[in-house]
């Protein structure tokens, strides 16, 4: 039977395999994600978030399968269309990739690098232009330290850099963020607080946002749609109001032998 889609797909994997070294990080997956949406990617460490992500993304292969993002076929796709559409896919990864000896506003600015030459984003980390900085500006007014504009980002608390992070995804202009467990170093009520401002600004701009995440509770409170994964294998896709507990502890418990193993 045909999927038909309300909305245009952003992320479509159909039987995608990845394989790390011939040990199996994806098992024969099939998803789609529309514009718009707001899922949650729930499992154990090394059950395949990071590598489902990175497949969204584009920064590794697909060992085996078909994967389309924002309608153009990954197979079919290099140069300059492959830089495009990387553009529009903005990822906040685990350890925010923040440079912290740079500016906040530098920081940021450098959400459009895909989209500048060299000497381009060059001249935009030391002279840019005045209606960049209010852009930037307006965005971290919207995420509440608009103060810390002009801040060395090292000086920042863990929370502060985190919004910074989230505010070099806005200044991309994606049509996508992807958000690699964002959370995971800040106390519980910060943590909360960015999953709840991750899912206001994807709702009110229309952007489709993928997170990964460890906290089942965030999960099942503010994502319409979880995936769980497991060893590589989607377990259930569906909203937290159709998933009992018992799924749940399927997902999460683990053998001796899993909880030996090196995570990813």
């Amino acid at each position: 039977m045909k999927v038909t889609h309300k909305h245009p797909v952003t992320f479509s994997l159909e039987s995608a395999e990845r394989y790390y070294e011939n040990t199996p990080a994806l098992n024969s997956t099939t998803i789609s994600i529309e514009q718009g949406e707001r899922v949650a990617i729930v499992g154990p460490s090394g059950s395949g978030k990071t590598t489902l992500l990175s497949l969204f993304n584009s920064t590794v292969q697909a060992s085996s399968g078909k994967i389309t993002i924002l309608g153009n076929e990954l197979e079919k796709t290099s140069g300059k269309t492959l830089k495009k559409i990387r553009s529009k896919i903005a990822t906040i990864p685990q350890n925010l990739a923040l440079v912290d000896s740079l500016r906040v506003w530098q920081n940021i600015i450098t959400g459009q690098i895909g989209n500048r030459g060299f000497l381009g984003n060059l001249i935009d980390l030391i002279f840019p232009s005045k209606n960049k900085i209010l852009k930037i500006h307006s965005i971290l007014e919207r995420l509440g330290i608009d103060e810390k504009l002009f801040a060395t980002t090292s000086n920042l608390s863990g929370g502060q850099k985190q919004r910074v992070a989230l505010a070099r995804a806005i200044y991309q202009n994606p049509q996508a963020i992807l958000a690699d467990e964002p959370v995971s170093s800040v106390d519980p009520a910060r943590a909360e607080n960015l999953v709840q401002l991750l899912n206001q600004i994807s709702e009110e701009e229309n952007i489709t946002l993928v997170m990964s995440l460890h906290n089942l509770e965030l999960a099942q409170a503010h994502f319409p749609r979880l995936i769980g994964l497991r060893n590589g294998e989607v377990q259930f896709d569906s909203n937290p109001e159709e998933l009992n507990e018992s799924k749940f502890k399927e997902l999460y418990t683990l053998s001796e032998r899993e909880i030996l193993d090196d995570g990813e």
